[in-house]
């Protein structure tokens, strides 16, 4: 399966980390997805594609168009089809909220299809995008869309988010919620309630998943791996609630995890992102 990835141009580069093509053949056809510090968008050109949430309560989904996903706080399971054509769009974690008019609590661990978010636009997009075969172009499209749906106006709310969000991604989530308070003359209450408005959770919230991210994507599978020190590093203080964290977030205990990602090791070409692993 072939991976085409770009950052897209300022404004959007402000909300957006990146914009992708995947097309062809899937390696594993179901992966298991952890936490990670993102919030996403889904245009499905092909083939129908499933998608299942880690809580055995929430009924699975099967996607034939498009969808927004807002940050999540568990892992969730994803299930390419035979052949995948996707545009995707991974969104800083508060970088959804300029382009959608809901509350980003409404998005949180939850899936939700583009029209019921963007109005009758999936179509002009698929229009738009028809046969093209070059994936630079596909994704020439979709940031037009998305220029053309960025707000023009942002609340201050945004402002404050977008600037000690930045401070948590900088970090790897290592800066305490009090000290980006007081940073920001605001109290942590104040700026709880702003995360919560444009991420959908709060920041302390935010610094985990960071924090469990810079973990995730340190791992080297082809060398030993001291979970300890990578532990320590990461800023897991206990190594008690570490393993937990660990195991709920991605379903399986660090021997485990270690074991599969030496088992089935990314496929060539991809980003480096070894959160997702096939699941088994």
């Amino acid at each position: 399966m072939e991976y085409v990835g770009q950052v897209p141009a300022p404004p959007l580069d402000r909300f957006i980390d990146d914009m992708y093509c995947l097309t062809g053949v899937p390696r594993y056809r179901r992966m298991n997805v952890p936490p990670m510090p993102s919030a996403h968008l889904f245009v499905n050109l092909g083939e129908p594609v499933r998608v299942w949430d880690s809580d055995p309560s929430v009924p699975p989904a099967l996607f034939t168009d498009g969808w927004f996903m807002g940050v999540w706080t568990r892992r969730f399971l994803f299930e390419y089809p035979t052949r995948v054509r996707l545009v995707g769009v991974h969104f800083k974690p508060w970088g959804m909220s300029p382009f959608v008019d809901m509350p980003a609590t409404e998005l949180r661990d939850r899936w939700v299809p583009v029209d019921a978010v963007w109005q009758r636009s999936l179509d002009r997009i698929r229009n738009q995008v028809g046969d093209i075969t070059s994936a630079t172009e596909t994704l020439r499209v979709l940031e037009e869309e998305l220029r053309s749906r960025l707000a023009e106006a942002f609340s201050g709310g945004l402002g404050l988010v977008q600037h000690t969000g930045g401070r948590l991604a900088a970090s790897h989530g290592a800066v305490s919620v009090g000290a980006l308070a007081d940073a920001a003359g605001v109290s942590g209450t104040h700026l709880a309630t702003q995360f919560k408005s444009h991420v959908g959770v709060t920041p302390k919230r935010v610094a985990r998943i960071y924090r469990f991210a810079r973990l995730i994507l340190s791992v080297d599978a082809l060398r030993p791996v001291d979970w300890s020190q990578l532990a320590q590093t990461a800023g897991y203080f206990d190594q008690a609630h570490f393993g937990r964290e660990f195991k709920d977030f991605t379903g399986h205990t660090p021997t485990e995890y270690l074991a599969l990602r030496r088992r089935f090791p990314a496929e060539r070409g991809f980003p480096p992102d070894s959160g997702p692993m096939p699941l088994v």
